[in-house]
């Protein structure tokens, strides 16, 4: 937390840069309702952030659209993502009390600026997580998790020596852009970062566009999974278990999930859904056999391929622990060094987990003695592939309903964190209800409820 303290300052006293095409720092319509908030005085229902390791859901402002090409969606669905926890955890920088938490949903157009082409009021859509011009050099290249005009961070610049995209709710270190795991959301650039949903696509499947749908299939890709590859996957929950998925859709002979402690259940989700799929239960392991050795007794030389899917935060040793509670570093190395070691000679490696920073104890030498290919996968450009994710989705290539477990609604969203958090009730990946929601689509789960 005094990283992200002195994150905050540091921003503050820089200044933004200059590239930056729409309004930055708008995480709460409620900080300036008379620029930001709907004439109207409606309130609505958001999950706000309000410190390390509590959220809350509120009632604020329903925003209003204050640029030519905002868009206002009604939300009729959301969800929480592993990356949301660790903005849960104060792991990454530059939040505020209040904003507006969320990067993944869909809905209803509800209103929109003048200069919006190609959508109408009433269209179902989803959002893309980035926030992308769609007219700089990387947004014609369809990158859009890289634009360059929509986050004038300097913090990031700083640090990355380049900014990424604006996110939605995922702090003012993006640009700071409110989220939408609310009843009503505001989207630059709408007729950009909205997608049409068809009739034949429910909500419960067309909202994974958003996120983790192309989160898995840019890891699996990007990391260049082919024909004939033995593949290792560090993380069960639903970005590991969908890239286990889309690697098998990309030819893979093998593939081995790897989870454990209070998520080994997530083992046993992945093997009921995804039979041909191997695992390995990190804490069952003898004592003395490490993952990478039990990689290397499965396949001669190890894995072609590692996936990361888990994050930076996690430390297992205490040196590692230490570090990231002092802040001598933001990110432990562990997962990806073993990630390393554990791959053969001239294999790849692909890091798709959220790393926000710096790292310690990384293992260079065996990256370069033995030839690895470390790749950053990078925040997946989601423009790049959600038209070609919606048709596998209507042609039954992939199917979200085999990550989704659960249903909640929104008023029930910070008791959700905290069972996410703890990997509690077996939850894998949610649909988030609003008020504006259709009824469940068949074959999707149907309401959970933890009000006594």
């Amino acid at each position: 937390m005094a990283v992200a303290q002195a994150a905050n300052l540091v921003e503050k006293v820089l200044g933004h840069g200059n590239n930056a095409v729409t309004e930055q720092n708008m995480t709460n319509p409620g900080r300036d309702r008379e620029k930001y908030a709907d004439p109207s005085g409606e309130k609505m229902k958001a999950l706000v952030w309000n410190g390390k390791n509590s959220v809350a859901v509120a009632d604020v402002p329903k925003p209003r659209a204050f640029e030519d090409r905002d868009i206002i969606l009604k939300v009729t669905g959301s969800t929480i993502c592993g990356s949301d926890l660790h903005l849960y955890h104060g792991a990454v920088v530059q939040l505020q009390k209040g904003d507006i938490l969320g990067h993944e949903f869909c809905g209803r157009v509800e209103s929109m600026g003048k200069d919006v082409k190609g959508l109408n009021v009433g269209d179902r859509v989803v959002a893309s997580f980035q926030i992308a011009c769609g007219e700089c050099m990387y947004c014609k290249k369809k990158f859009s998790s890289q634009c360059e005009r929509t986050n004038s961070n300097t913090t990031e610049h700083g640090m990355y020596g380049g900014n990424t995209a604006g996110m939605f709710g995922y702090s003012h270190f993006t640009g700071g852009f409110a989220g939408g795991q609310a009843e009503y959301v505001r989207v630059p650039f709408g007729d950009v970062n909205l997608l049409k949903l068809p009739d034949d696509v429910p909500d419960e499947k067309g909202l994974y566009l958003s996120d983790v749908l192309s989160t898995s299939w840019n890891c699996v890709v990007d990391t260049g999974v082919k024909d004939g590859d033995v593949v290792a996957i560090w993380g069960a929950g639903p970005i590991g278990e969908m890239c286990a998925e889309m690697s098998f859709t990309n030819g893979a002979s093998r593939v081995i999930l790897i989870d454990g402690g209070a998520a080994a259940w997530r083992l046993d989700l992945a093997k009921e859904k995804i039979p041909k799929v191997e695992t390995i239960n990190f804490t069952d392991l003898p004592r003395g056999t490490s993952v990478t050795s039990k990689l290397k007794e499965m396949e001669h030389g190890g894995p072609d391929v590692g996936l990361e899917c888990v994050a930076g935060e996690y430390a297992q040793g205490w040196a590692h622990y230490f570090e990231l509670m002092s802040g001598a570093e933001t990110d432990t190395s562990e997962i990806v060094n073993e990630m390393i070691a554990s791959v053969k000679n001239f294999g790849r490696c692909g890091i798709t987990g959220v790393y926000v920073g710096f790292t310690n104890h990384f293992n260079i030498g065996s990256l370069m003695e033995r030839g690895i290919r470390l790749i950053g996968n990078g925040q997946a450009p989601v423009h790049l592939y959600w038209e070609q994710l919606l048709q596998m989705i209507k042609d039954g290539k992939t199917d979200p309903y085999k990550m989704l477990t659960h249903r909640v609604n929104i008023d029930e969203m910070a008791t959700l964190y905290e069972k996410f958090d703890a990997r509690a009730d077996n939850i894998q990946k949610v649909f988030v209800q609003t008020r504006f929601s259709d009824p469940p689509a068949k074959g999707s789960p149907e309401l959970t409820t933890w009000k006594s």
